[in-house]
């Protein structure tokens, strides 16, 4: 306890605890503000009850000792904290010297362990140069794997942890799969054992017991975290691969049968979201769970599984020489508009090898019915890698239409023209490919671009609100957000190898296209309650009631551009169905694409009446 202080605790001034505390406030010694970061105290004044502290963000800085001890917090000379303030130097050497022992210091100051992105806040600018910290980092993290003092993980946004006591690089590994809290935990230390093998020599009895421990964890995982199922058997095999010493019990879980027993659907969202080497792995257990079916089963998911999937997918299916009923199943839903973006992106890629047999009209047609259909609907957008894919990829449409027709070219080309995914350059720049191999389509791209220049959409007010309110968000907040990260990933480093300023700057492109795109269509729409729309034939604001073959009673009503609602069977006059409705009679049949099968199906109009919001 300082003495002046000792003096008023035994004069009966103040309590031992206050004391105590008062004194940590003394001159000389430092604390930490969550505001103003790291301080030291330069002078106080008891009578007057303030204290004042030079932080590192607000030197100079006169408190009220009461405000101190509330907003304050002692920490010790030695803390990494304090060294910053009055070793920095010394600090900057051992980030050269030692990096490892830096950092060591470092989370012995924060209770062993703290995030990466709190790591750098502390190490950036000030004892590594912000410029030069990316670098700095990248190889620190490769000495702390080796040196296994600190658990590093994968992610920045996870914690590194310094591990306790004098301890081998195997029992290191060990330790850290046995104190991980849940199945993320094991799977990332599982990956680390992978890695270094090595390790274990020839004394693999270690991991013998650790076998029991995953077969457990994977069953109970399978039933409410099936990718984390899959995810953790894969990192298991992968171990099992690298030790010639290491054998799988008969008993234990398989991936096929995790597979076997997961629900088609779920089973391809829960594989499609893992890295590519566990999806592979994966998709070859296909033939272990499901013995001859396994090819239809496996495309079956197919078009579920995201990029990375279908390319897995594809390449095992040529393998094993049964790409035949992939291109079948392509063919099927090419023609039935049911292709997701993900599938389509890949028949473009493949066009001149593994798709060529499906490459053709229903392609062009389906990547507009994608494009067309996500820009209606007011969900997030689905279709953006495949619209970069048609405007980045520079002989994709010329190879598109040079296999058309002439009639099936002309559709193409107007049903380009008339979407409203493009802006007037974009469709400048694709139509020009077009004709480039097609030069016949000049005069329809010049008698469409006329007509439908100045051609206004109609929408519901609501939606028009809706509209503004996300170019506001985007003007407000995304963007500018966006420029912030930006030049925050610009400060790592080697623009060449900078994941996030790579991410920061797609982003970008995405957010100007879609500010462009908004501004354009706001600046066309025209509001509507649609109020006294004219019933004789189907008009936008007007309901229809139709009926099947079967007699079955259909009611759809047509609305604005923006306003699609399947469920409650809302429909766009742009869109697919509304085109097909509109000014039409009663008696009047009509073929319409069901949304659930795809198939085409005959409809007759019974009646129309207002819609009446």
């Amino acid at each position: 306890m300082h003495p002046d202080v000792a003096k008023l605790v035994e004069a009966g001034r103040i309590p031992k605890p206050v004391g105590e505390r008062l004194s940590q406030l003394a001159p000389g010694n430092f604390c930490i503000h969550k505001s103003f970061g790291a301080g030291k105290v330069v002078d106080w004044d008891l009578p007057s009850k303030k204290v004042t502290i030079d932080f590192e963000k607000s030197p100079g800085q006169t408190m009220e000792l009461q405000f101190a001890f509330q907003r304050t917090e002692w920490i010790g000379n030695d803390d990494f904290r304090a060294k910053k303030i009055e070793q920095l130097e010394e600090l900057r050497a051992l980030a050269k010297s030692d990096p490892v022992e830096l950092v060591v210091h470092l989370l012995q100051s924060h209770g062993g362990s703290m995030t990466g992105d709190a790591l750098e806040k502390e190490i950036s600018g000030g004892v590594v140069s912000d410029a030069g910290f990316k670098k700095w980092w990248d190889s620190t993290k490769k000495s702390l794997r080796e040196s296994r003092r600190v658990v590093v993980p994968q992610k920045r946004t996870e914690s590194l942890v310094l591990r306790v006591g004098d301890q081998s690089p195997a029992d290191a590994l060990v330790a850290d799969f046995e104190a991980s809290k849940d199945i993320k935990g094991m799977i990332r230390a599982l990956e680390a054992i992978a890695a270094d093998i090595g390790a274990f020599g020839n004394d693999t009895e270690v991991l013998k017991r650790l076998l029991n421990d995953i077969d457990e964890g994977a069953k109970k995982a399978a039933r409410v975290q099936l990718g984390h199922a899959l995810q953790l058997v894969a990192a298991r095999d992968e171990v099992i691969g690298t030790s010639k010493a290491l054998e799988l019990d008969p008993s234990a879980v398989r991936l096929s049968d995790l597979i076997l027993t997961a629900e088609p659907i779920r089973l391809a969202e829960e594989a499609g979201a893992l890295p590519s080497g566990r999806q592979r792995a994966v998709y070859e257990a296909f033939p272990s769970a499901f013995g001859e079916e396994w090819v239809g089963k496996i495309v079956q998911v197919f078009d579920r599984v995201g990029a990375r999937g279908v390319t897995e997918i594809a390449r095992i299916l040529l393998e094993h020489g049964k790409m035949e009923a992939l291109t079948n199943h392509l063919r099927s839903a090419l023609a039935r508009r049911a292709l997701g973006p993900d599938a389509l992106i890949w028949v473009c890629r493949e066009r001149r090898g593994s798709s060529a047999e499906v490459f053709g009209a229903d392609v062009g047609a389906s990547i507009l019915n994608l494009l067309e259909n996500d820009h209606l609907s007011d969900g997030p957008r689905k279709t953006s890698r495949l619209q970069t894919l048609l405007n980045e990829d520079k002989k994709l449409l010329t190879d598109l239409v040079a296999i058309m027709d002439v009639n099936e070219a002309r559709n193409f080309s107007r049903r380009l023209l008339d979407c409203p995914v493009f802006g007037d350059l974009e469709k400048k720049s694709l139509m020009a490919r077009i004709i480039k191999v097609r030069p016949e389509m000049v005069e329809l791209v010049n008698g469409e671009r006329g007509k439908q220049r100045e051609e206004a959409l109609l929408v519901s007010w609501e939606s028009l609100e809706r509209k503004k309110a996300e170019l506001d968000e985007l003007i407000r907040i995304r963007i500018p957000q966006n420029t912030k990260d930006i030049s925050i990933a610009r400060s790592y480093g080697d623009l060449r190898e900078n994941f996030e300023y790579k991410s920061a700057k797609d982003l970008q492109k995405v957010l100007m296209r879609r500010q462009g795109e908004l501004e354009r269509d706001i600046g066309r729409a025209r509001g509507t309650d649609f109020k006294g729309s004219d019933a004789t034939s189907v008009n936008i604001g007007t309901i229809v009631t139709l009926t099947d073959k079967d007699g079955k009673e259909i009611v759809m009503t047509v609305l604005g551009a923006w306003d699609s609602e399947p469920d409650k069977k809302y429909v766009s006059y742009l869109s697919e169905v509304g085109k097909a409705l509109v000014n039409r009679l009663p008696g009047d049949t009509v073929q319409i694409r069901d949304t659930i099968s795809e198939e085409m199906e005959t409809l007759t109009i019974q009646s129309i009446r207002p819609f009446n919001p």
